[in-house]
């Protein structure tokens, strides 16, 4: 049916579409007061190499010389970086750090993409914490900041590297203001619409069809459901008398 088509029959069954549509709207309402409304908060760390370089001096005379960490990015620290990324990613980190499932906060750890492929682009960490309240939110990220510090400390002395050429961080971005996000909220309230529309819908339409089906049947001359139920009547006994007066005595032998 067109478009057209359907407003007709909408309009002609109005009693029918707009109740189920006001339930649809009350159920709607009753969801986004239950869907329980998160916040995130979120950090970026850098890895940088110490001043000193990443190795020491053979001669101890003549120390490395002093360079800017900041200047000093190369691919073993885009290397640690997936490392690290990897190791925060595991289900026993997040159940260390009180993760479980259906729990009030989550958090993830990751290069700023999706692509795993990609993971070694560069020495940046981005953290981001989810919970049922901003305090929450904020307070995951800087454990996760931490804990991402200390497990790093942990991997280089793991492999024995000297502790003067550890691997450091930076917080580029300290954890961030935490942020409501109500879109959970509102696709529930959007699912819950789209269902009520599509049944009040398909309500108007069966009543519809309900009805054109019974007067298709009333013209055709077809007796309606109510009246076949029942039996059919009785003949009238005074007509019956009145005839049998009109032909007269019958003749007895």
């Amino acid at each position: 049916m067109d478009f057209w088509g359907t407003v007709l029959v909408v309009f002609r069954r109005w009693y029918i579409f707009l109740p189920i549509f006001a339930l649809s709207l009350t159920a709607a309402g009753g969801i986004y007061s239950t869907v329980m409304t998160t916040y995130t908060s979120s950090a970026v760390l850098i890895l940088t190499t110490p001043t000193t370089g990443g190795s020491l001096p053979t001669n101890p005379d003549i120390p490395n010389g002093l360079t800017n960490p900041m200047l000093n990015f190369d691919h073993g620290l885009s290397i640690s970086a997936s490392i690290l990324i990897a190791a925060m990613g595991t289900s026993d980190m997040a159940a260390e750090l009180g993760v479980r499932d259906g729990g009030d906060f989550a958090f993830r750890v990751t290069n700023g993409g999706n692509n795993l492929e990609s993971l070694a682009t560069g020495p940046f960490l981005f953290i981001e914490g989810e919970a049922s309240s901003a305090a929450a939110a904020q307070d995951i990220v800087k454990r996760v900041i931490v804990r991402a510090k200390a497990e790093l400390d942990h991997r280089q002395k793991a492999v024995r590297a000297p502790m003067a050429t550890y691997i450091t961080t930076y917080e580029a971005v300290p954890p961030t203001t935490p942020m409501a996000q109500r879109g959970r909220k509102l696709r529930a309230v959007a699912a819950a619409m789209g269902v009520g529309v599509v049944a009040s819908l398909c309500a108007s339409f069966m009543a519809e069809s309900f009805f054109q089906r019974r007067k298709a049947r009333r013209q055709a001359g077809a007796p309606d459901s109510a009246d076949t139920a029942g039996e059919r009547p009785l003949p009238d006994r005074a007509a019956l008398n009145g005839r049998a007066h009109a032909d007269g005595p019958v003749a007895r032998h």
